[in-house]
């Protein structure tokens, strides 16, 4: 049976090498203006970037979208 709390830590794991803030750059984006332009606070985009927490998968949806890439690539699966 699949174990939903390894694959959460997992998750969490590989999460923490993220390229939100690399694409933010790219952009010339600071935290706050990306953060309103997906609908979130610059204090969990800042956490986010860092890998402290992990998005959400619509939250995922929403940096992707916004950046026109997949979201293999905000999680760092990928290079953009």
């Amino acid at each position: 049976m699949f174990d939903t709390f390894l694959y959460n830590d997992i998750m969490d794991m590989n999460f923490s090498k993220n390229n939100i803030a690399e694409l933010r750059k790219s952009k010339n984006l600071t935290q706050r203006q990306l953060a309103q332009a997906i609908g979130t606070s610059q204090a969990n985009l800042s956490r986010w970037e860092q890998g402290v927490i992990t998005p959400s998968v619509i939250e995922c949806w929403k940096i992707a979208d916004f950046f026109d890439v997949s979201i293999d690539v905000i999680c760092g699966r990928r290079e953009y």
